[in-house]
């Protein structure tokens, strides 16, 4: 599809992309800032407003009106020019946002690191930022303002679009579409670097990871997302800087995890976050288990549940965050449960809960899960206690249960991985739930188990 997508638009394009139009005006020139930028002519694309969201074409012409450069920029143009359908619609302009906000009434301003306007359309969010600068000795610290090792804590200094075009992370990302007269700048060689399937980082990648680490995350997600293949450069001082992904606030990770494993790419995500060490700094405690058992059980279970969410999401069916959390943390749980047995002599059921509560509050340090999630993936962990206990009227009970479903589905791919007793539980639980009442109730009384006595009746007194 790539290349025939690019057949198209290089063909159109192909003066352009090298640096080699005719036209030196317009294309293949350098910015001021030295970053080289091509030119395309709406007759030379195929980028239509017509594969654009209306709301994101309305907030471009109104910010065109009033004497404002408008652009749509990075992803959405990327994907057009693919030939994808964008997720978002993200917009550059050199209005600031107090003068945004002005513009329309359904704006809200957010963000203290990066001032941002979201102009709400009822669920749609058309995301409008200000074009960015570069840091000067001058800047304040109310505009911009760094940690000691180089991170942005704040990024608030404002530019023209070749100094935007510098801030942003890889060359496929430096695209703008010009709604002043429908042209497209791409900054850097982003359009050759679409036609080659290349990932390559605008600047110096060390440097760049250093201001902003999870853009080693971004670099993994967007080289699977698009099939792409990362440049040499950009690539290798990922796993030497992995350690910066801990001065990431742990709120900002979920949101990254969730790009990362909710998005139809889990396994290849999974495989590259762990090639370069940033699988750690999502999941350390199963990290920790995967190098000292590679290959193990810990690590063909994730890899299970990364394929078995593409294949949902492939199919458009429902998935939450909460069930690759709980699938990811079971075994970090059961290792910990047994250190509890040994050392504080507790049983199985007492140490696993203990566990549970140990492990959570330990992986919210690193990823702050939401308490929706967090419930859920606990009820999904204590289901594994209550599964095995069947006899009675408890089988039909855990039927009821409102998250019997994803305890379910989780015993499911334990059983798949570890076999044994676990996969003969999850057959049974499979040919149970889909049985009539006779044959479940059959089924229960097989399982035998010690009956109840009866209490003897006391006599009446005379």
């Amino acid at each position: 599809m790539r290349c025939v997508i690019f057949s198209k638009v290089i063909g159109l394009c192909r003066k352009v992309i090298g640096g080699h139009s005719q036209d030196k005006d317009t294309a293949g020139h350098s910015t001021t800032s030295g970053l080289s930028v091509d030119t395309i002519p709406r007759e030379q694309h195929n980028v239509s407003r017509a594969d654009m969201s209306v709301n994101a074409i309305k907030v471009l012409n109104r910010l065109n009106r009033h004497g404002y450069q408008a652009y749509l920029v990075g992803g959405g143009v990327r994907d057009l020019l693919l030939g994808h359908s964008p997720k978002d619609f993200d917009i550059a302009t050199d209005a600031t946002p107090e003068q945004i906000k002005e513009l329309f009434k359904n704006c809200r301003l957010i963000g203290r690191r990066f001032r941002l306007a979201h102009i709400l359309f009822g669920r749609e969010v058309i995301e409008v930022a200000t074009l960015r600068g570069h840091h000067q000795e001058t800047d304040t610290e109310s505009l911009a303002k760094r940690s000691d090792n180089g991170m942005l804590l704040r990024d608030n200094v404002y530019g023209t679009i070749d100094e935007d075009a510098e801030r942003r992370d890889f060359t496929v990302n430096a695209l703008y579409y010009d709604i002043s007269d429908y042209s497209i700048k791409a900054f850097g060689g982003g359009l050759k670097d679409l036609e080659t399937a290349t990932l390559r980082m605008i600047g110096d990648p060390a440097t760049r990871y250093k201001e902003d680490p999870v853009r080693m995350l971004r670099a993994v997600r967007f080289a699977t997302k698009l099939n792409m293949s990362i440049s040499e450069e950009t690539h290798q001082p990922i796993k030497p800087m992995a350690h910066l992904m801990k001065s990431i606030p742990a709120a900002r990770l979920f949101e990254e995890y969730q790009k990362l494993f909710l998005s139809g790419k889990a396994l290849a995500n999974y495989k590259l976050l762990n090639e370069y060490g940033l699988f750690e700094s999502l999941f350390p405690m199963s990290a920790d288990i995967i190098i000292d058992n590679a290959g193990g059980k810990e690590d063909r279970l994730m890899q299970l549940v990364c394929s078995n969410t593409d294949k949902r999401i492939a199919n458009d069916q429902r998935v939450t965050p909460a069930f690759i959390i709980a699938a990811f943390l079971w075994y970090p749980i059961e290792r910990h449960a047994q250190t509890l047995i040994t050392e504080a002599g507790l049983t199985y059921y007492d140490a696993i809960m203990v566990a549970m509560n140990d492990v959570c509050d330990a992986q919210c340090r690193s990823v702050s899960i939401p308490k929706r999630f967090s419930a859920m993936a606990r009820d999904m962990w204590n289901l594994q206690l209550r599964l095995p206990r069947r006899t009675g009227a408890r089988a039909f009970k855990l039927l009821t249960h409102p998250k019997f479903r994803a305890g379910y589905d989780l015993l499911l791919v334990r059983g798949e991985i570890e076999g044994g007793e676990v996969a003969e539980l999850a057959q049974w639980w499979t040919t149970f739930q889909h049985a009539d009442e006779k044959v479940q109730r059959d089924m229960v009384r097989k399982l035998g188990g010690p009956k109840r006595r009866r209490k003897p009746r006391k006599k009446k007194e005379s």
